[in-house]
């Protein structure tokens, strides 16, 4: 199953634009750190953060979305071989998880991301 996990917006400023979606919202970012702020939508998560150079080897940094999939190498093959889609980022890990990256016949950036997999089995019935 896929799913819409993330929002990411790149900014020069993070603190205005984190506070427009705190009013937009009617919420207060889950997570904030100098340079960022995560908010929780629904299931999934509005990522703002600043705009500053990409990493050797990463994505780029820019607006884009992203989806979960259960098996991102599976996902990325089966993509490749069966419907000649091309990756600007195969699949590697990061500080955020495994994800790759391509883009739609627009230009936009679009990450696919490994499916967290939660632990349940320390969760009481």
């Amino acid at each position: 199953m896929t799913t819409l996990t993330e929002i990411a917006l790149f900014t020069d400023d993070v603190a205005g634009v984190s506070a427009f979606y705190r009013g937009l919202l009617g919420a207060d970012p889950v997570a904030e750190w100098p340079g960022g702020a995560l908010f929780a939508v629904g299931e999934g998560k509005l990522l703002v953060h600043e705009r500053a150079a990409a990493m050797a080897d990463g994505p780029p940094n820019e607006d884009h979305f992203a989806l979960s999939v259960e098996d991102l190498d599976e996902a990325c093959g089966r993509l490749v071989s069966s419907r000649g889609f091309t990756f600007l980022v195969e699949p590697r890990d990061y500080a955020w998880g495994r994800s790759a990256y391509l883009r739609d016949p627009d230009g936009r950036l679009v990450e696919l991301a490994q499916a967290l997999i939660q632990d349940t089995s320390s969760v009481e019935p």
